[in-house]
C-alpha cells in the first residue's frame, strides 16, 4: 500500500512540472525514475499537466542503463528514451487524432502544406536544446524525406559533429510541416555504443600524409562494360577492387585496417543445416508451381516438346552431372511467352536427390525442353563439419575447363578464368566444403566482360559438375584498346573523388577489463569493443556514386540517378506560365511518365484520367496503347467517380468545363454540385453556363478554382486540367 502511495505521489509530481531532488545511483527506482524524468522535462521545457497517466522503466544496456518515459491522456501520447543524466535517445509525440488531421476528401488525396525552411529551422532549434552543449553541434541537415500525399511531415538526417569534427553518430528529426512542430527524433549516443570518451580533436599526422597512405590502399582493375542497359558495344573502363576499408591514425600516422579489425571484433560465421549452391530464381518456381497436372501434361503435348524421361536419360548421357547414383524426383514443364518477335519457349525443371548415412544431396536442372540444353544447374548437400574434400582446387578447376571445352563450344577459346577456388563454404573457407565454385569470363583484346561468363561448381566428393550458370551475346561488340589512359592516371582519377577528411571513428580495440563495462562486455563473449579515435578516412562529399575511370578520357564515371528518384521532370516547360504548378505536381509523383508534359496540348478524357491516377496510383504514360493497361487506368477513375463505364470515351477532346466537372466528382462533391435551384455564380459569362453545369461553375468559383470567365465550352489544355487539379488539392 505505502508502495502504491509512494507511485501516485511521483506521477502527481511530474505531471504538476514540480521539482524534485537529484539522487544518486543508490537511491530507490522510485527516486531515480523521478531523477531522469524531471531531467527530461528541463531539457526540453515540456508541460506534461496534459497527459493523465505516466509510466516509467529502466533497461541495463552493455554499456549504459537507459530509461523508457511515456505519457498518454486524452492530448495523445508522449515516448522518450533517455539516459540517466537527462541525455534523450529518441523522441515521439503522437497527438489525438480528429477528424481534420486526417486530411484530403474523398477520392482525392490534399497537397500537404508547410515551408521546409521553417520546418528546417523547427528542426535545427530542437537539436539546440537535446545535443550535449560543448561537445556536441549538429552538421548540415540532408532531407531525409519531404512530405509526400499522405503526410505532411519533413525528416531530417545528419551527423552529430564532436567538437567541430565528423563523427559516426548521426540523428534524425521529424517535423510537421503544419505547425513545425518536431514530432520525432532519434540519435546515437557514445554512452551507449563506445568504450572511453572524446580524444582531443588536434591530430599529429599531417594530411598529405594521410592522403598518400589511404591512396595506396586503392586499386583498379581494366574491364570492359556496357556503358547502358540496352547498350550492344562494350567499353574498356577502370573498376574499383574490392578493398578493405582503411584509416589513418591521427595521433600515430599509422595506416590501420578497419576492416581487419572488425572482423576480429565480431568473429566468424556460423554454419547451418545444409549447404546450396545458387539456385534458380523464385519465378521460375511460382511460374512451375502455377500450373495444374493437367496444364503439365498438356504443354508435353506441345509440337517438339521431350518427355521428362527423354530429358533425364539426355542428363544421364553426360557423365560430367553425375547422375548415376541420383533418381529422378520430380519433373516440371513451364510455358515461357516470347517477348515481341520471339518464339514461346517450353523449360523443364528435373529435381534429383540421393540420400546417404551423412543426408540427402539434391540436384536441379532447368533445361529447353525441346533441346535438352541445360540452362541452370543447382545442387545442395548435408552439412558436415567435419567433411574432407577428395579433390584439390587444382583437380576441381580442371574438371570445370574439361567440362567446358565441351560445354561452351567455340566460346570455349574466348573464356579465362576469372574467378578461381570460391569454395560454397558456410564456415568462412577451412576445408570442409561440399562445391567448389569457379567463374571463366568472356576475354576480348586481352581484357575481361565479366558480363559474359560461365560458373562451373564441381562436387569437391566426386568431382562431377554440381552447378551451372551462365550468360553469352554473341552479338556484343568491343572498343579498340588503342588510346586508354594509363593506370597511374586512373588511379589518381579516381582518388579526386574522395576527401581526406579529418574526424572520429569508431576502431575496435581489445578489452583489458579496466573497468566495470569492460569486464561486462568479456563475461558477454567479446574479446575487442568499439573505441572513439582521431583519424583520417576516404569520404565522398554529395551523393555521387561513382562506377569507375573512363579508360579513353580518363574522367570518373558517374552513375546516374534512378528514373523517378527526384520526381518527375519534363523537358519542355521553359518559359510556361503554368511550369510552378506542373513542376510543384510533379515532385508528389502527379502528371505524366514522359520527357514532355506539352502543357500547351488539347486535354482528351484518357489523359485528364491519366493525371487522376497519378495522384494515387504513380504516373503512367498516355501514350500506352495496351488495352488491358488502360482499362486498368479507366477502373480507377470510375472508383474514384470521376465518371461511370458509360462515359468512358478515350480520345475525346474536353472542355473547361467536362473538366470541372470530372475533378469534382473525383474529389466526392458531385452530390453537391448536382443540386439544383440553390446556386449562383459572379462569372464575367453567366448566360454562357447550361442550367446542368451551374453548380459544378459555382462551386469552382467557390472553391478557387476558376475566376472571372468560366469559358465552359472552350477546349481545355493539360497545362489547364493541372492546375485546376493543383488548386482542388490544395484546399
Amino acid at each position: 500500500m505505502r508502495k502504491k502511495l509512494l507511485a501516485l505521489l511521483l506521477c502527481a509530481a511530474l505531471l504538476c512540472g514540480a521539482s524534485l531532488p537529484a539522487l544518486g545511483a543508490e537511491g530507490t527506482a522510485d527516486a531515480q525514475l523521478s531523477q531522469v524524468t524531471q531531467a527530461v522535462k528541463d531539457v526540453l521545457g515540456l508541460d506534461t499537466t496534459a497527459y493523465g497517466s505516466f509510466q516509467g522503466e529502466r533497461y541495463e544496456g552493455a554499456l549504459a542503463p537507459t530509461w523508457s518515459l511515456s505519457w498518454s491522456g486524452d492530448a495523445g501520447s508522449l515516448y522518450i528514451e533517455a539516459l540517466e543524466d537527462g541525455k534523450i535517445l529518441s523522441y515521439s509525440l503522437v497527438e489525438a487524432q480528429t477528424e481534420e488531421s486526417y486530411g484530403g476528401r474523398e477520392g482525392l488525396p490534399a497537397l500537404p502544406q508547410g515551408d521546409e525552411d521553417a520546418a528546417r529551422a523547427a528542426a535545427q532549434a530542437f537539436l539546440g536544446q537535446v545535443l550535449e552543449a560543448g561537445l556536441e553541434t549538429a552538421g548540415d541537415l540532408e532531407t531525409g524525406s519531404a512530405p509526400s500525399l499522405y503526410g505532411d511531415s519533413y525528416r531530417f538526417t545528419g551527423t552529430i559533429l564532436l567538437r567541430g569534427l565528423p563523427s559516426p553518430l548521426r540523428f534524425s528529426v521529424t517535423v510537421r510541416g503544419s505547425d513545425c512542430t518536431v514530432t520525432r527524433f532519434s540519435r546515437d549516443a557514445l554512452e551507449t555504443s563506445c568504450l572511453g570518451g572524446v580524444p582531443a580533436a588536434a591530430a599529429e599526422a599531417g594530411e598529405a600524409e594521410a592522403a598518400a597512405l589511404l591512396e595506396s590502399t586503392l586499386s583498379l582493375r581494366l574491364e570492359y562494360v556496357l556503358p547502358e542497359a540496352e547498350s550492344t558495344h562494350a567499353v574498356l573502363r577502370y573498376l574499383p577492387d574490392p578493398v578493405h576499408e582503411f584509416y589513418v591514425d591521427g595521433e600515430t600516422g599509422e595506416l590501420v585496417d578497419l576492416t581487419e579489425l572488425r572482423q576480429k571484433m565480431y568473429g566468424g560465421a556460423s554454419g547451418g543445416a545444409a549447404a546450396e549452391e545458387s539456385a534458380p530464381s523464385a519465378d521460375a518456381d511460382a511460374g512451375n508451381a502455377a500450373l495444374t497436372p493437367a496444364e503439365q501434361e498438356g504443354i508435353q503435348k506441345l509440337e517438339g516438346v521431350l518427355s521428362s524421361q527423354a530429358l533425364d536419360q539426355r542428363l544421364r548421357e553426360e557423365e560430367a552431372y553425375g547422375l548415376g547414383r541420383y533418381e529422378l524426383v520430380n519433373a516440371s514443364y513451364r510455358l515461357i511467352e516470347g517477348e515481341e518477335d520471339q518464339e514461346d519457349r517450353v523449360e523443364c525443371t528435373l529435381r534429383y536427390s540421393r540420400t546417404g548415412e551423412d543426408g540427402t544431396w539434391g540436384r536441379t536442372f532447368t533445361v529447353d525442353a525441346k533441346t535438352g540444353e541445360v540452362a541452370s544447374l543447382w545442387s545442395s548437400a548435408p552439412w558436415d563439419e567435419d567433411r574432407e574434400p577428395a579433390l584439390t582446387e587444382e583437380e576441381a578447376q580442371a574438371r570445370a575447363e574439361a567440362f567446358l571445352q565441351s560445354f561452351a563450344g567455340d566460346r570455349w577459346e574466348h573464356l579465362a578464368l576469372y574467378e578461381g577456388a570460391r569454395a560454397a563454404l558456410l564456415d568462412g573457407g577451412t576445408g570442409n566444403a561440399p562445391f567448389y565454385t569457379f567463374t571463366f569470363a568472356r576475354q576480348e583484346n586481352g581484357y575481361f566482360f565479366p558480363t559474359h561468363s560461365y560458373t562451373v561448381g564441381i562436387d569437391a566428393a566426386d568431382g562431377s559438375v554440381s552447378s551451372l550458370t551462365y550468360q553469352y551475346d554473341e552479338d556484343v561488340t568491343f572498343d579498340d584498346p588503342q588510346g586508354i589512359v594509363d593506370a597511374e592516371a586512373a588511379l589518381d582519377a579516381w582518388m579526386g573523388t574522395y576527401d581526406v577528411a579529418l574526424g572520429y571513428l569508431y576502431v575496435p580495440a581489445p578489452l583489458d577489463g579496466g573497468t566495470a563495462e569492460e569486464e561486462k562486455l568479456a563475461q558477454m563473449g567479446y574479446a575487442y569493443h568499439d573505441r572513439l579515435r582521431l583519424g583520417y578516412a576516404l569520404e565522398r562529399t554529395g551523393s555521387g556514386l561513382y562506377l569507375g575511370v573512363d579508360a579513353k578520357t580518363g574522367e570518373p564515371v558517374e552513375q546516374e540517378s534512378a528514373p523517378g528518384a527526384a520526381g518527375l521532370a519534363y523537358e519542355d516547360l521553359e518559359g510556361h506560365w503554368a511550369r510552378e504548378t506542373v513542376e510543384r505536381l510533379a515532385g508528389y509523383g502527379i502528371g505524366y511518365d514522359a520527357a514532355r508534359f506539352q502543357p500547351d496540348k488539347a486535354l482528351t478524357q484518357w489523359e485528364l484520367v491519366c493525371l487522376l491516377y497519378s495522384t494515387s496510383y504513380g504516373a503512367v504514360d498516355p501514350e500506352e496503347e495496351d488495352s488491358g493497361f488502360r482499362d486498368q487506368v479507366y477502373a480507377a477513375a470510375y472508383r474514384m467517380g470521376a465518371l461511370t463505364r458509360e462515359e468512358r470515351d478515350d480520345g475525346a477532346a474536353l472542355t473547361r468545363a467536362q473538366v470541372v466537372r470530372m475533378l469534382l466528382d473525383a474529389a466526392g462533391f458531385g452530390q453537391v454540385a448536382r443540386l439544383e435551384g440553390i446556386f449562383t455564380c459572379a462569372y464575367t459569362d453567366p448566360e454562357t453556363i447550361p442550367a446542368g453545369e451551374l453548380g459544378y461553375a459555382a462551386l469552382a468559383q467557390g472553391l478557387g478554382l476558376v475566376t472571372g470567365t468560366y469559358a465552359g465550352d472552350r477546349a481545355a489544355t493539360r497545362a489547364e486540367a493541372a492546375v485546376l487539379l493543383e488548386r482542388l488539392m490544395d484546399r
